[in-house]
């Protein structure tokens, strides 16, 4: 992954199927199509970002926040805000008919 984009800015920009895919595989490593597809939207992995979890052999993965985050998003809920601090309202994408 390259190194920027926070998981709040890149997560609207994903394609539909790849914030699926982080749903629905919510704290799996990540295959190299939706490593791609982040690197796309702009995100960006710099070492001590808040959704940076780990890259290794077995793949990239999120941290517990952002996994926490994306399981939020996924129940319809507001994200918990790095750093603790109150997250505003987020909006979930609207599912294709």
């Amino acid at each position: 992954m390259s190194v920027g984009g926070s998981l709040q800015d890149w997560w609207p920009r994903v394609p539909p199927q790849t914030r699926a895919w982080l749903v629905e595989h919510n704290g799996e490593s990540l295959p190299a199509d939706v490593v791609a597809a982040i690197v796309t939207a702009g995100g960006v992995a710099t070492p001590g970002a808040w959704w940076v979890g780990s890259a290794g052999p077995g793949g990239f993965s999120l941290s517990d926040a952002a996994v926490d985050w994306v399981e939020a998003v996924a129940n319809g809920e507001a994200p918990p805000a790095p750093g603790g601090r109150p997250a505003l309202a987020h909006r979930r994408p609207a599912a294709a008919d």
